[in-house]
């Protein structure tokens, strides 16, 4: 099989599965490789997610990592099969890079969401308009079909929270995010009746984070952490810069942006108040000031 330089999550999720199955075992990469009868850069490929997994190597290693119980082999299969199959992104594929890609697959697959965002709208509750505006400003020389594409991306990521099972989505934004100017003021006066609105909706929390409280000093920069629907799963952690998207799933990394969400949870106005304040700029956007 080609090797695979953009996994999805539930590609890494059945690499790692494998992985904790064949160590529990008591087995090595060279044991793997005799009973599929390759090399051991076959099993390495496999487990990091390089490579996909035909059913019948996937029930033979199952055999030899003595997985027995036809409940945990059938959700193995189940997730094999899923792990090949194309997500509503792979139509943008001439459109977006491969870790936007990796990041949409890894969203789509979540159930809730946490988000900090520190100088932006978050991409989910962004109007076509500010994710038009923000592509021209990040992207000066940007084509028309360039930016149709990014605002279409968007407007597919948006669908997770209307869906049959809507992601359950928690956001935290500095307040600055409401004074920071993107497009026109009749762009930005959409947008924020946009957050207003969402406010509203049963599986979206907003808080806004006031300008004046000292945990903006903890602010580095904008995190997302997701959660998924299987308990077996960990929550993943995922940091962007301007030149990279960063994804943490050892324990110990995640519980440190965990702690942070709460303890800005915790600081941030409630979504009442948030409500208002994001009023309060609304009005004051309207008033030209």
């Amino acid at each position: 099989m080609p090797i695979n330089h953009n996994p999805t999550f539930r590609q890494r999720q059945l690499a790692r599965t494998l992985r904790e199955l064949r160590t529990k075992a008591g087995l090595t990469h060279a044991d793997a490789a005799k009973v599929l009868g390759s090399a051991e850069s076959k099993v390495g490929r496999i487990e990091n997610a390089q490579s996909g997994i035909r059913l019948p190597d996937l029930r033979a290693l199952m055999d030899a990592y003595n997985v027995t119980d036809p409940t945990t082999r059938a959700a193995i299969e189940k997730l094999s099969r899923e792990s090949r199959q194309k997500g509503w992104w792979s139509r943008y594929v001439n459109v977006v890079d491969p870790a936007y890609a990796a990041y949409a697959a890894v969203e789509w697959d979540a159930s809730e969401l946490y988000n900090v965002q520190t100088n932006l709208v978050p991409g989910l509750l962004q109007t076509p308009e500010y994710t038009e505006a923000l592509i021209r400003l990040q992207v000066p020389e940007a084509t028309q079909d360039h930016v149709n594409g990014q605002v279409d991306v968007r407007r597919e990521r948006k669908s997770i929270l209307t869906r049959d099972n809507p992601l359950q989505l928690w956001v935290i934004i500095a307040e600055n995010v409401l004074y920071h100017q993107v497009g026109s003021r009749e762009v930005m006066n959409t947008q924020l009746e946009s957050l207003i609105a969402d406010s509203r909706k049963q599986n979206i929390e907003l808080q806004v984070l006031p300008r004046e409280d000292p945990m903006n000093a903890c602010l580095f920069g904008p995190f997302v952490i997701m959660s998924f629907p299987t308990s077996a799963e960990t929550d993943v952690v995922c940091t962007e810069s301007p030149t990279s998207t960063l994804f943490y799933e050892e324990a110990a990394d995640v519980e440190t942006y965990t702690t942070l969400f709460r303890r800005l949870n915790m600081a941030a106005a409630n979504v009442s108040k948030s409500r208002a304040l994001i009023q309060n700029a609304l009005h004051e956007m309207e008033q030209g000031r």
